[in-house]
């Protein structure tokens, strides 16, 4: 993915070092060198989301980081107006910076705060309903943190703030009637999302499963969401599988799609 280059641009007094790396083909963003940096399962949620709703008009990002799944939703729905939270201090100040580096503030507010909090839900809510939602959280319990990890890193790969249920009761909250959502997290984390999206009378149709080369297991899964009438029948999931590379190391026709939908040739 066009994330490689890590020579620092610029030395930010509060962040360091950071990149200049281009997102799409016309969005820019900076990242911290030695920090959360958006790979492969940030743009696969974006583009399952696009093909979800491809005529959506409100867009909400849960926990959106340093901006990457929203604004490449921003850059391919120009018409959508967007809003999204983010509770790290470290990655929202790259949030603000990338929204305004891109010229897009005036369709995409951002709110500095925790999902999980009643205050930030009600002012997502005065914002919504919305026709897609998106969420990329934490894959990993906080058993498996490290202390030398960097913060940044470690609040977007550790569940300390809640994982896979945060998001779900956040989105069942905030999505209208015929809304979808499309959460991204470990593939291992299946029956939480399943169990979790039950409870919150939300029904997930379609997986999508990544695979990083083939002949590995699967990396990440991708699940689209819609509201669910009637939990207790259970409907079926559609399961579909994206290999980013082929056992020789090259990219595949998957992963040139990918460059593809956000621009690159």
């Amino acid at each position: 993915m066009p994330n490689a280059r890590k020579t620092p641009a610029m030395v930010d007094p509060e962040l360091g070092p950071l990149t200049d790396d281009r997102l799409t083909r016309d969005f820019r963003v900076w990242q911290r060198v030695g920090g959360h940096r958006f790979s492969a399962d940030d743009m696969v949620t974006a583009k399952v989301a696009v093909e979800a709703r491809p005529t959506a008009r409100t867009i909400c990002d849960l926990g959106c980081g340093l901006g990457s799944v929203l604004l490449q939703l921003a850059w391919s729905l120009p018409e959508a107006r967007l809003v999204g939270v983010e509770a790290q201090a470290i990655s929202y100040a790259l949030l603000t910076r990338n929204v305004d580096r891109n010229a897009v503030s005036a369709r995409v507010a951002v709110h500095h705060g925790d999902l999980r909090d009643e205050a930030m839900l009600a002012t997502l809510e005065s914002a919504g309903p919305f026709d897609l939602i998106t969420g990329t959280p934490p894959y990993f319990p906080p058993s498996t943190a490290l202390d030398a990890e960097d913060e940044q890193r470690a609040y977007a790969r550790i569940e300390y703030r809640g994982g896979v249920e945060a998001y779900l009761a956040a989105a069942a909250r905030l999505m209208g009637e015929d809304g979808v959502f499309v959460l991204c997290g470990d593939h291992e984390a299946e029956p939480r999302v399943m169990d979790a999206a039950r409870k919150v009378r939300l029904r997930a149709i379609r997986r999508l499963e990544v695979i990083p080369r083939e002949r590995q297991p699967t990396l990440f899964s991708v699940w689209t969401l819609v509201r669910d009438d009637d939990p207790k029948v259970d409907k079926g999931v559609i399961t579909s599988t994206m290999t980013l590379r082929d056992r020789a190391g090259a990219q595949t026709s998957d992963a040139l799609a990918l460059k593809a939908f956000s621009g690159f040739t």
